[in-house]
């Protein structure tokens, strides 16, 4: 049986459990099991079901260099909550020094080539360091985010970066994540409550209007189709 097939069983496995069902799922049966946190909503909402089913459990999260200071906050106040430390991966400093010398400090408005560049170099390739020995990557990603992840599956194969991917929220909305949040006292990133439904990096992340689409402050300036910095395309 094909690695395809298997996830397509595990998803029909899973496919009517609950979201702690299926985390505590992967953390049985999988022996490198990591969650990818931006310290967003979602992610917030997987850091406590992961610590509260193994305190051990490993987290992640990239700082591009670029973070809003709330985000710095609420990696602060996680780490207290839970008594952890968030594992930190930086990107390489020589790319960062050689991104600044050929497009500049803010090149990445110029162009969606430019803006990738800086993407790959804060963030894709710091993850393929977080992601090298991790055989399940847990997400926060929820469909309704994005028009890039209408289809997502609860369990897939990314070949991108050669793991197991595992979208647990893939069909929360919005207000069960912030039901759970208030109803469990996670700590949460400060820039939601100022217009900011998604927070990235601080340049490339602007608070919505009402009526706005819950993406439309992340890459203001591209098309939807575009809105993604290469973590999870397909």
């Amino acid at each position: 049986m094909s690695k395809i097939e298997d996830l397509e069983n595990i998803n029909k496995k899973l496919e009517n459990t609950s979201t702690t069902e299926v985390v505590a799922y992967f953390l049985d049966n999988f022996k490198n099991v990591a969650l990818s946190s931006s310290l967003a909503a979602e992610d917030q909402v997987l850091t406590d079901i992961l610590l509260k089913k193994n305190k051990n459990a490993s987290i992640f999260t990239l700082d591009t260099g670029r973070l809003h200071p709330e985000t710095y906050d609420v990696m602060d106040a996680t780490n207290l909550k839970y008594g952890i430390k968030i594992d930190v991966f930086f990107p390489n400093n020589e790319n960062v020094q050689n991104l600044y010398h050929t497009q500049g400090i803010n090149g990445h408005f110029e162009s969606i080539e430019n803006r990738k560049n800086c993407c790959n170099i804060r963030k894709i390739e710091p993850l393929i360091r977080a992601l090298k020995d991790v055989e399940v990557w847990i997400t926060g990603l929820r469909a309704s985010q994005s028009v890039t992840r209408t289809n997502m599956p609860l369990v897939e194969w990314d070949e991108n970066f050669q793991v197991i991917k595992v979208n647990p929220l893939i069909n929360w909305s919005e207000e069960e994540v912030w039901e759970y949040i208030k109803s469990n006292r996670v700590p949460y990133n400060k820039l939601h409550d100022r217009g900011f439904p998604s927070i990235g990096c601080a340049p490339c992340t602007r608070a919505i209007k009402d009526g706005e689409d819950i993406r439309a402050g992340r890459w203001w300036w591209e098309n939807p189709e575009h809105k993604e910095c290469g973590l999870h395309k397909k």
